[in-house]
Parts: C-alpha cells; sequence; structure tokens
C-alpha cells in the first residue's frame, strides 16, 4: 500500500510519483491504461460507486479512446456525474513502469486515502487479472511540495515530456534525436492529460485544467512550455529540488 509519513496540507500542489515495485511493468497493455484513468476519476470520491456505475463508465471511457465517438460525446456522463472529491487532479501521465501525478489536496487526509485507494484498487485488479499476488506498486510513493508558480510552470512540462523516455531513451540527459516527431508524438500520447490541455479532447472530466491553464498561459503557453522542454533537456539537472526520477 502506498504510504507517506508527510501531512499533505488542503489547498497545497504536489507532484508524486508511484512505480511499480522492483520497477516491474503495472501497465501491460491498452486496457490496463483504460483501468488506471478509470481509477483516477473513481477513487476521487468520498462516496462509495456502485459496481454497476463502475462498469458503465469503464466502458465510456473505452468507447471514447477508441474513437467511437470522436467527438467526445461518449464521456458526458462523467461530466454530468456529481462526487465529493477528495483531490483536485491537475495534470497526469502514466509510464509502463510508472505514474506522474500533480495533484492539490481539497479535503483533510484526501492525499494519503486517495494514494491508498489508487494503490489497493489498481493493485487488486492488476493481480487478478495476471493471476499473481502481492505488491504492485512500491510501498512508498514519493512526492514533493509545488510552492510557486515558478516550479509549476517548470513541472508541468516536466510531467509532459516523460513519455519521450519511450522513444529516445535517454533523452533528459542527451535530447531528442527529431524536436518534430518528438512533439507530434506527446500530441498523440494518450495517457496523459496533455492533449486535454492543447485542446484535443481525451479525458476531460479526469482533470481539473483551470489553474493549470492560468498559470501557463493557456492552451498555446502550456504548449509552447513543452515544446521549449524538448528542445532544451540540458536544462532539467538544475531543478532536482522539484523533479522526481
Amino acid at each position: 500500500m502506498p504510504y507517506r509519513k508527510e501531512q499533505f496540507v488542503n489547498g497545497e500542489i504536489y507532484h508524486i510519483i508511484i512505480r511499480g515495485l522492483d520497477d516491474r511493468l503495472i501497465f501491460k497493455d491498452i486496457d490496463d491504461y483504460y483501468r488506471v484513468v478509470f481509477s483516477l476519476y473513481e477513487f476521487n470520491d468520498a462516496n462509495p460507486v456502485s459496481i454497476k456505475h463502475r462498469r458503465e463508465i469503464r466502458a465510456r471511457l473505452k468507447e471514447s479512446i477508441r474513437g467511437r465517438a470522436s467527438d467526445g460525446s461518449s464521456i458526458e456522463i462523467l461530466e454530468k456525474d456529481k462526487r465529493k472529491k477528495i483531490i483536485e487532479v491537475l495534470a497526469f501521465c502514466f509510464m509502463p513502469n510508472h505514474v506522474h501525478l500533480l495533484i492539490r489536496q481539497v479535503k483533510e487526509n484526501g492525499i494519503h486515502d486517495f494514494m491508498v485507494k489508487l494503490g489497493g484498487g489498481y493493485g487488486g485488479y492488476f493481480n487478478r487479472r495476471y493471476k499473481r499476488k502481492g505488491y504492485v506498486f512500491q510501498n512508498r510513493f514519493k512526492s514533493v511540495h509545488i510552492k510557486d508558480d515558478n516550479q509549476f510552470k517548470i513541472v508541468v512540462p516536466y510531467i509532459f515530456t516523460n513519455p519521450l523516455a519511450l522513444t529516445d531513451p535517454g533523452f533528459k540527459e542527451k535530447g531528442v534525436k527529431s524536436f518534430e516527431k518528438s512533439k507530434k508524438f506527446l500530441e498523440s500520447y494518450k495517457w496523459s492529460s496533455y492533449q486535454d490541455c492543447i485542446g484535443i479532447k481525451n479525458f476531460p472530466s479526469v482533470t481539473g485544467r483551470e489553474f493549470l491553464l492560468e498559470v501557463m498561459g493557456g492552451q498555446e503557453g502550456c504548449k509552447e512550455a513543452v515544446e521549449n522542454w524538448v528542445k532544451h533537456k540540458e536544462e532539467i539537472h538544475k531543478f532536482p529540488e522539484i523533479l522526481l526520477d
């Protein structure tokens, strides 16, 4: 079960990363990614959710990502749903063996409770599906308190450019081989909230983007920040206090 000793403060923003045990894969195929996207939505609620409602939302999420409703109408059910949120998910990025989250606590112990639900809920699903036992995630997740807008403007593109490790291993130290290919790859990567931040409807109900877009200068400002981050990999090492690998 993911656990942290520190106290998280209501209204404050944190960059969180949770890894697979021994850096093992935690997402093996597209259905695993569907499941964790749904988990971000489902577990951000102080109320219990019925099995029937869970299945309905999962089906809608799958339809939307597979293009059966390219206008996003298949996930309107999520937008109309009323929850008692315990956190606000500002941004996310799922990698094969770890997860990046940028979240704000809105309820006392919200982050701790959410991470326990996420670790236990997704971990239980993973074990059932792959007929295994034991922990799926490392016991403790890492977190960094984002204290001001400058840190926020750095951590957002850092999170959104993580998928480049799939196309350009070592890109954080060496840079990317092709800026244009990297740019297109990030804009097509479904398992992050970057698309929703630049006007491509993907999973709009999972994140709250108003604050992020305000700080980043809107959709174009967010896109520009990510593209600049891709171009200037050598600057990453200057910010170890807010970046989690």
